[in-house]
């Protein structure tokens, strides 16, 4: 061997790390920008980089993580995961950063499909799933974080297991054996309910769901109306077709607590919207998301197809009956920013994987403690 060819061989280690090594720092840092709502049209399209109160919720929020555990391949273990990894450690830092230290969280949600295929486990595999999911998100363990249940998740209505349903509810903080929550925190009160169960006719879950509902709304009135009164008109109810069934609630749209959900609600007006048509001003780092997802083959479907929403009935039951004040949905891998007739706004999560887009992303939600109108962020990888 000559020494031309030794000194290469020395030289192939340096190389691959200076070239590996910027690539790895320009994957684990996102961008984020203010989402513009309708209601203030003129938003400046930057992040707001002035100080804000100690009181302020920052909430951060992924979807679809398509995480294998054990059943991960090489490819999935050693690339897509690792960096997924990093991202989340990255994050960390970038929150720190000055400019950014405004949308440092102070909790994480996270709105299902933690699993690519976690309808098809058995509990063994399930729990390499759960350890995968803590390795990923380990640099925000710290923070309070909720998670809800998707259809890659539990599975299509038709198999949909009630034992099964319940043991992984019990993996999650704060989930009822439904699989819904309701928690307060900084005076912002969430619900999240168990949206697969809700495409379901007549089942023991989805009635469960129905009653968790319920029992938010009830609650929700007795904050402002009088307890007998409450309890004196529970026997006045509404319905719809498919025995959906809610008890007439008086209080306005918009004044109930934060929904969470995997699948978005059923949208009556012309809702199509993808991020390149949202941010037609953003700058170009928002177009790249309207493509991702067509032009990426992602092999293994999942019970529903991405285009699908909780039905028409259930939507409107879920409106009456919670008068939610904002929705944050998930399940299409993409963002989107909609506004329902009755005006509540829904804001659906992209997919924090690079198994399905080329550019992951997340959303932070500030909840102003002055009342002032939330501040979403859009925040995607470039």
């Amino acid at each position: 061997m000559d020494l031309s060819t030794w000194n290469w061989k020395l030289l192939l280690p340096l190389l691959l790390f200076g070239i590996l090594f910027p690539y790895e720092d320009w994957v684990s840092t996102p961008s984020c920008t203010i989402v513009p709502t309708t209601a203030y049209p003129n938003q400046e399209y930057v992040v707001d980089k002035e100080d804000n109160t100690e009181e302020d919720l920052k909430v951060m929020m992924v979807a679809n993580l398509l995480l294998y555990g054990s059943e991960a391949g090489i490819f999935n273990q050693y690339f897509r995961d690792y960096y997924l990894s990093k991202f989340f450690m990255y994050l960390l830092l970038f929150f720190s950063m000055k400019s950014f230290h405004t949308l440092k969280p102070d909790m994480l949600l996270v709105l299902g499909d933690v699993s690519a295929k976690g309808f098809e486990l058995t509990k063994t595999k399930w729990v390499s799933v759960l350890h995968h999911f803590h390795r990923i998100i380990g640099p925000f363990l710290e923070l309070p974080f909720h998670v809800v249940l998707g259809d890659r998740d539990v599975g299509e209505c038709s198999k949909l297991d009630v034992r099964s349903v319940q043991w992984l509810a019990r993996s999650f903080p704060g989930l009822d054996s439904a699989g819904c929550g309701a928690f307060e925190i900084s005076n912002v009160s969430f619900v999240s309910l168990n949206a697969v169960a809700l495409l379901c006719g007549n089942n023991k879950l989805r009635f469960n769901v129905e009653r968790a509902i319920e029992s938010e709304s009830i609650d929700l009135q007795m904050e402002t109306e009088n307890i007998s009164k409450v309890m004196d008109d529970s026997e006045k109810f509404s319905e719809l077709s498919d025995n959906f069934r809610w008890r007439e609630n008086a209080k306005s749209s918009g004044s109930g607590p934060v929904l969470l959900l995997h699948f978005p609600l059923h949208q009556t007006a012309n809702g199509s919207c993808r991020e390149g048509s949202i941010f037609e001003k953003v700058p170009s780092f928002f177009q790249r998301g309207s493509n991702a997802l067509r032009s990426r083959e992602f092999t293994d479907s999942g019970p529903y197809n991405l285009l699908h929403t909780i039905p028409p009935n259930a939507s409107e039951y879920i409106f009456q009956a919670l008068k939610p004040s904002i929705i944050f949905s998930a399940h299409t891998d993409e963002f989107c920013d909609h506004t329902h007739s009755d005006g509540t706004r829904e804001v659906t999560v992209p997919a924090m994987t690079w198994k399905v887009r080329d550019n992951p992303g997340f959303v932070i939600a500030t909840f102003h403690s002055d009342r002032r109108p939330w501040q979403i962020h859009l925040c995607l990888e470039v």
